[in-house]
């Protein structure tokens, strides 16, 4: 991103001082202390990295793309979103240092009826922007690569009123990769963002929502599954904020841990004060399959109004032996009965997603990481 756009550079001076303030996070801080960054970077506190790499395969019609490599000539709704809400410190950190990203709009009252695909490739930094204009709607398919090296994506989208944006995020197992992706959503009356995220870890992976329902009649529907073997890890934290009444948000996390494999689930609601009939419920549920691997659930609720409806819930086990026993019984092999446990563990949160297609392509991703949690194949 060059520094001849005077707007943005006051964005990037400020987000390089705020990191500067910050630091990198490591594990005593209350939000990292699952993920200790600081320390799988080695101490290093200069995340300077090279260009990230993303691709859009084919831009859908109706979808307006613009280039953030080169801001000179950015359109004015670029200029009006673009770098306001890097509040975090990675997502700083890849504001400050970004030299590649993407920016796409969708018009006022326009549903694109095709998804969105992008994929992020390579190490370093980089940002996206999404913006969808009153009454819009769009789907975003996003993948991350089983890459190496250290990579960190800050991504903002902006919702207008009675816009509707369906996130499908896939991340590849990445063994060798450090991936740190932090995502900003801002919704506006009436407007939807509804999320299935399917995570098969990295050697450091954290994912970070950080959702405002601004306004009344906003919601926010997250569902996740992280599968996980060997010595993968993944966080997802999702902070999500009523910042006016009668929004409401749902979250259904589904964990499968094994070998010596570390799953997290962070997840806090804060609602306002006068934010009045808010409804927000969140579950995550952890299946443990070895006594190395790890499981992390911490849902968190902060309720500054009286008249709300609130309700979390967390919890960690193995796979119910008395069903387990039942399907031996009728002449199941012990891995097959298993198998079909844990398929259908996960498939409540699965089965959120709306798309066929969508819906058979991460199935096809659970199936391929089950080996690994299951200690029964690569």
């Amino acid at each position: 991103m060059n520094a001849v756009a005077p707007w943005f550079d006051v964005r990037r001076a400020e987000a390089a001082e705020r990191f500067r303030a910050l630091g990198l996070p490591h594990r005593r801080i209350e939000d990292w202390k699952y993920t200790d960054l600081k320390a799988a970077l080695d101490g290093a506190n200069d995340v300077e990295a090279d260009t990230i790499g993303w691709e859009i395969a084919k831009l859908p019609t109706g979808v307006e793309l613009f280039d953030l490599a080169d801001l000179s000539n950015a359109p004015d709704w670029v200029q009006a979103h673009f770098g306001k809400a890097a509040t975090g410190a990675m997502s700083a950190a890849s504001l400050a240092t970004a030299r590649s990203g993407f920016a796409v709009r969708v018009t006022k009252n326009l549903a694109v009826n095709e998804a969105l695909s992008v994929a992020f490739t390579g190490a370093g930094h980089a940002r996206g922007l999404i913006v969808l204009e009153e009454g819009a709607a769009l789907t975003l398919c996003e993948t991350r690569t089983a890459d190496v090296g250290f990579s960190n994506i800050g991504i903002e989208i902006v919702l207008g009123a009675n816009a509707h944006l369906t996130h499908i995020r896939t991340a590849e197992p990445a063994p060798k990769a450090i991936q740190v992706e932090d995502v900003s959503i801002r919704a506006a009356r009436d407007a939807s963002y509804r999320a299935h995220l399917m995570n098969c870890g990295a050697s450091l992976s954290r994912l970070t929502l950080r959702v405002t329902l601004k306004e009344a009649g906003a919601e926010a529907k997250i569902s996740g599954v992280s599968v996980l073997g060997d010595s993968l890890h993944a966080d997802v934290t999702t902070e999500i904020y009523h910042a006016a009444g009668h929004t409401q948000s749902k979250q259904l996390f589904k964990h499968v841990v094994g070998g010596k494999a570390r799953t997290v689930y962070q997840g806090k609601i804060t609602v306002a004060e006068g934010a009045d009939k808010s409804d927000s419920r969140q579950t995550a549920k952890a299946l443990v399959l070895g006594e190395r691997a790890e499981a992390d659930l911490k849902p968190e609720l902060e309720i500054f109004a009286d008249d709300v409806k609130c309700a979390h819930g967390a919890a960690v086990g193995d796979l119910d032996a008395d069903s387990l026993f039942y399907l031996r019984a009728r002449g199941i092999p012990e891995a097959e009965a298993r198998s079909l446990l844990i398929r259908a563990f996960l498939e409540e949160a699965v089965a959120e997603i709306a798309d066929e297609a969508i819906r058979a392509s991460v199935w096809h991703s659970v199936e391929a990481a089950l080996p690994r949690a299951m200690g029964t194949g690569a």
